[in-house]
C-alpha cells in the first residue's frame, strides 16, 4: 500500500483543505516544481502522496530556481484569484484587481493591518509607520510587473527538499497571480537553503528588475503582519522596521 501524508484541521473552515488542494493544482505547470497528488480532500482533512525527504544541494536548488521561474511565467491578467485562500489559518481576499500596489494595500496589508491592531499585536507608532508604507505604495513599488502566478507563501517550510533530487512545492493555500518579487522575498525571510543559487539561477531563466533586492522589505510586510497576528511577539514591530526599510528606497 503506498504511503500518504494526511493534514487534518479540527473546526476547519468548510473550505479550507478545498483551498490548498486547489492552489496545488493551480502550480502544475509545464517545467514547474513537482507537486505532490491529491488523493482526497474533505472538510477535516487533505491526503496527499507521500514524499521522501532528502537533503538541500546546489544542484536542486539551481533547479528549482528554473523551475519557479516557469510558474511565475504562468500569470493571468490581473492580480488575485477565482477564490479566496489562507495563509495558515488567515482567510486571504483575491478579489481581482488590475494593479499590484492597490492589491498589496487592500487584499493583503490593510486587513492583517487592522487584525494586529485589534488583537494588540502592533504599536500605535508602527501602525502609523505601515499606514505611510500603504499610502507611498505607488511609489515605492516602482518597477511594475505583471501578474505571476506565485505560491504566496514560499517560506522555507513550503519547499520540500526531496529524496529524489528535486525541490516539491507544498501548502498552496495562498497561490494566486501576484507579484513575483513575493515569493523570492518569502524565500529569504527565515532562510532557505542554497538561496543565492535558487536567485542566481532563476534570474537566468527570468530576469529580475533592476533594484529588486532593495524592494525585498516591501514584500515582507505582509508576511510579519501575519506572524504578528498569529504569534504577536516582536513580529508588529519587524513589521514596521520594514516598512520604514522599503520606504527609504523612494
Amino acid at each position: 500500500m503506498p504511503r500518504v501524508f494526511t493534514k487534518t484541521q479540527l473546526n476547519a473552515p468548510v473550505d479550507f483543505f478545498v483551498a490548498e488542494a486547489r492552489g496545488l493544482d493551480l502550480l502544475r505547470v509545464d517545467d514547474g516544481p513537482p507537486i505532490p497528488q491529491v488523493i482526497t480532500v474533505e472538510r477535516d482533512r487533505l491526503v496527499l502522496e507521500w514524499i521522501e525527504p532528502g537533503q538541500p544541494t546546489v544542484e536542486a536548488a539551481r533547479q528549482f530556481g528554473r523551475a519557479l521561474a516557469a510558474v511565475h511565467r504562468s500569470g493571468g491578467d490581473s492580480f488575485g484569484a477565482d477564490h479566496d485562500g489562507y495563509i495558515a489559518t488567515l482567510v486571504q481576499d483575491n478579489t481581482r484587481t488590475s494593479g499590484w500596489p492597490e492589491f498589496y494595500a487592500e487584499r493583503r496589508v490593510w486587513p492583517l493591518l487592522r487584525q494586529a491592531v485589534d488583537r494588540g499585536a502592533i504599536t500605535s507608532p508602527d501602525r502609523v509607520v505601515i499606514e505611510q508604507l500603504i499610502e507611498a505604495l505607488p511609489d515605492v513599488s516602482r518597477s511594475p510587473e505583471p501578474p505571476a502566478l506565485i505560491h504566496g507563501d514560499l517560506w522555507s517550510g513550503n519547499v520540500h527538499w526531496a529524496a529524489d533530487g528535486r525541490v516539491w512545492l507544498i501548502d498552496a493555500a495562498s497561490a494566486h497571480d501576484g507579484h513575483r518579487e513575493t515569493d523570492l522575498a518569502m524565500l529569504a525571510l527565515f532562510g532557505a537553503p542554497h538561496l543565492d543559487d535558487i536567485v542566481a539561477a532563476y534570474d537566468d531563466v527570468h530576469p529580475l528588475a533592476e533594484g529588486w533586492r532593495s524592494r525585498v522589505p516591501l514584500h515582507q510586510v505582509f508576511p510579519l503582519l501575519v506572524h504578528a497576528v498569529l504569534f504577536g511577539g516582536g513580529y508588529g514591530g519587524r513589521a514596521a522596521d520594514a516598512a520604514r526599510r522599503a520606504m527609504m528606497t523612494q
